[in-house]
């Protein structure tokens, strides 16, 4: 079954924890599966059974391999991905990870393999295969553009001296030679930072564990194709001076098996009481929860749109999380009929598949950019966080997307904003142009001939480079 004459590879994969990253390695495991090679995907023991169940003819391909996390003082009970905790305590998650060490040791010991893909948080994981002769590659689920903002592995760790201030890092940094839009906002570094002041100094920063992860391993695959971003990946090739893989945008398949379930046959009854192309899908992916306010302003604005809405609200990021989101007083009686607030997991792709879904009010995370773009449905946008404000600045540039408007040092946005975003992009004509996008996008992002040749030639690579 595998290709280049009979080389089956055997290929360990260690996503960060966190469901955001953990579904698009698993997505890459899966293709690498259904070419004949082995996968030991590797996560700790809830993570694994919260993952979707795969395929059947994949099953003897794909070993989840269960690992404990250590236990650390400030980590709740059964913590064990960033959906589990609020953002301010995910910094303990990471202590956690880095106590995988061992684990990883023992595992390398035992384990014939001949690569490991990793992610950026384990980023004491490339010397440790180097000693045991496997070789390691970093799996960005970031487009190119996030890393380039970066700069190199050692800018990534040490810092720049030119951009020591928050307000210099959101200038288009100056190892990008081409123009740009590409930037963060004020607010969304801030927010960052804030997460970040209730751990000791023994944590280990983001930008740090990136640029070793990289400056370790012997090549980066990147959630991206050529088509897309074909600039910010010429510029990984020269910042990173190792090979840079597109892997193809990992569009979602249909899992039809649970096509049948009685919440499914629910949701689609009430999508099918709509016009076509008329409601509206809102998400913000699992590590992203609102602020009260921007909830607030938010729900008022949907209100305000008059627009049909299924809106997929995280209100509580695990039990430890003691700031639950309210919904304005009254608001699902005012918009009950229009409106559907799901507080539960929801299946995002069958739903955004309906016809009666005309577009996506979304926080910019890749996935759900993909999912919305395969589909041809236009995109607004509401970033909170860095990536997902570098990710929507780049859409916006390239005409592929709308962006609420929001004030760039306090993130401060109006409920007229976000209806007028919301009417643009379904309704209106002077919108008609991100409608026609979308549809143009299927092309490129739904294209699964781009994604298989993308696979064939990443799997091409780690066979040909395996045994050098």
């Amino acid at each position: 079954m595998a290709e280049n004459g009979d080389v089956k590879l055997h290929i360990a994969m260690l996503p960060w924890l966190a469901f955001g990253h953990l579904i698009p390695f698993l997505e890459l495991a899966k293709l690498m599966a259904s070419k004949g090679h082995n996968i030991s995907f590797i996560s700790t023991p809830r993570n694994i059974d919260r993952l979707p169940k795969i395929p059947q003819t994949l099953t003897q391909f794909i070993n989840f391999i269960k690992i404990n996390l250590p236990e650390v003082e400030n980590l709740p009970e059964n913590a064990e991905s960033t959906r589990d905790l609020p953002a301010n305590k995910v910094p303990y998650l990471k202590i956690a990870c880095d106590g995988l060490r061992k684990p990883m040791v023992d595992f390398l010991n035992n384990t014939s393999l001949d690569w490991i893909i990793c992610d950026f948080a384990t980023y004491w994981l490339g010397p440790i295969a180097a000693e045991h002769g496997v070789r390691t590659a970093y799996f960005s689920i970031y487009p190119a553009l996030f890393l380039g903002f970066y700069g190199s592995p050692e800018t990534a760790m040490h810092g720049d001296a030119d951009r020591e201030t928050l307000e210099e890092f959101i200038k288009l940094p100056k190892w990008v030679s081409f123009e740009s839009e590409v930037r963060p906002s004020l607010f969304q570094l801030t927010r960052v930072r804030n997460n970040k002041l209730t751990v000791g100094v023994q944590n280990v920063k983001d930008s740090y564990r990136l640029g070793a992860t990289i400056r370790a391993c012997d090549a980066v695959i990147v959630r991206s194709i050529l088509d897309f971003e074909p600039d910010w990946l010429n510029l990984l090739k020269e910042l990173y001076q190792k090979p840079v893989i597109p892997v193809g945008l990992l569009p979602t398949t249909v899992n039809h098996d649970d096509n049948d379930n009685a919440s499914w046959l629910e949701t689609k009854q009430w999508l099918d009481m709509h016009e076509k192309g008329s409601v509206v899908y809102i998400a913000f992916g699992t590590e992203t929860k609102p602020s009260q306010y921007e909830l607030t302003q938010l729900a008022l604005g949907l209100e305000l749109s008059g627009l049909p809405f299924y809106w997929v609200l995280i209100d509580q990021r695990g039990s430890s999380d003691d700031e639950v989101l309210e919904l304005p007083i009254r608001f699902e009686e005012r918009t009950r009929g229009r409106g559907v607030v799901c507080k539960s997991w929801a299946p995002q792709f069958k739903i955004v598949s309906h016809d009666s879904v005309g577009g996506l009010l979304s926080h910019s995370g890749l996935s759900s950019v993909v999912e919305g773009l395969q589909l041809g449905k236009p995109l607004v946008l509401l970033p909170f966080l860095m990536d997902q404000g570098l990710i929507a600045s780049y859409l916006v540039e390239k005409k592929m997307a709308c962006m609420v408007h929001r004030e760039d040092v306090d993130g401060s946005f109006t409920p007229e904003s976000v209806a007028d975003s919301l009417s643009l992009v379904m309704v209106k004509e002077d919108g008609k142009m991100y409608r026609e996008k979308a549809k143009e996008m299927m092309s490129l992002f739904g294209n699964r001939d781009v994604q298989d040749k993308c696979l064939d030639e990443l799997m091409h690579f780690l066979i040909n480079s395996s045994h050098k």
